[in-house]
């Protein structure tokens, strides 16, 4: 798997990389990797480079705003006739325009493998001896990587920054009165319509979409898909080819997505408690190409790096909104 971008245009973009942005306008509230400013009934989302994992934020890394902001453009934009989403336009590579939305507090996972490194992730809690997974009943004799019977749906509390997200089950979330009952089965639905046309377009690419989460928010009495959209952050993809010889052999897959990141840390054995190992810049680089490969194999276009002045042009292209 290559990429047209030179590595030399990503090392030399290890220094200029967006970690934050101040706008100066609206109130400003910092995601793990967003920065999101609400103003007057709108909400402008700009991606930074920031990486997380194991719910921490770790670095920065070349490009990897831009990659996500424009993928989930690319996906609300496919998806619109079949789940209504938040998207009023899209000024900047790095930011998007939204209508702003109540969230719901949870995040809906959907997997359709079993699969994971991390404490939240489901082959994690198998090979662990657990045969249920919120609430759901996980079958006997599955192996790491497997494709389930049917996709399944495992939500997670939406942490604060800084926090971590926490396994919860469906019948927790409407006893808890997180979500009303016919309001989360009309999540659930949607989520599950989403995965399905991811899988099948991700197909068409040569790709897997193997697991990915979903948030939600109401608008007006109107539930909308928000946030992101079959990212390398918020998605697993491997590549389809291989899939099946690699299933075989019990070795790992090929992943399009930040995998590769956890992986390392993993490793290092780091799985979010305690000092962030170092990352070198040479996995900084390597994951870069790994997020712009996963643009151009989702999308089937060629990704347009922009290396210019990040901020200055954020704030030149939303000059309208400051």
């Amino acid at each position: 798997m290559k990429t047209m971008i030179e590595e030399s245009v990503i090392r030399k973009q290890l220094d200029n990389t967006l970690e934050s942005i101040e706008l100066g306008v609206g109130k400003k509230y910092e995601g793990k990797v967003r920065d999101n400013f609400l103003l007057n009934g709108k909400r402008i989302i700009v991606t930074s480079d920031r990486i997380s994992a194991f719910d921490r934020v770790l670095t920065t890394i070349p490009f990897k705003g831009q990659v996500l902001n424009q993928i989930s453009a690319f996906w609300f934009e496919k998806t619109k006739r079949i789940v209504p989403n938040h998207v009023i336009e899209v000024p900047d590579p790095n930011v998007m325009v939204v209508n702003e939305c109540k969230p719901y507090p949870v995040e809906m996972v959907v997997r359709g493998y079993i699969t994971g490194v991390t404490t939240t992730s489901l082959w994690y809690n198998y090979s662990r001896g657990s045969r249920t997974f919120c609430g759901i009943k996980i079958p006997d004799g599955l192996m790491k990587d497997q494709k389930l019977e049917h996709p399944i749906i495992t939500p997670t509390t939406k942490a604060e920054h800084g926090g971590h997200d926490m396994l919860i089950s469906r019948g927790e979330i409407i006893s808890g009165g997180l979500v009303e009952k016919h309001e989360y089965g009309e999540i659930e639905e949607k989520a599950l319509k989403l995965f399905e046309f991811g899988q099948k377009e991700a197909a068409k690419n040569g790709l897997i979409l193997v697991d990915t989460k979903y948030e939600f928010g109401n608008a007006d009495g109107k539930i909308l898909v928000i946030d992101e959209m079959h990212t390398p952050d918020s998605s697993r993809f491997w590549m389809q080819a291989s899939y099946e010889e690699l299933f075989g052999r019990g070795q790992e897959q090929r992943p399009l997505d930040k995998e590769y990141v956890r992986r390392y840390l993993a490793d290092k054995g780091f799985l979010g408690e305690g000092d962030i190992p170092e990352i070198p810049n040479d996995v900084k680089i390597e994951a870069a190409k790994r997020y712009i490969i996963a643009y151009e194999k989702i999308t089937g276009k060629q990704f347009a790096a922009d290396n210019s002045d990040i901020p200055g042009r954020i704030r030149n292209n939303l000059g309208k909104y400051l």
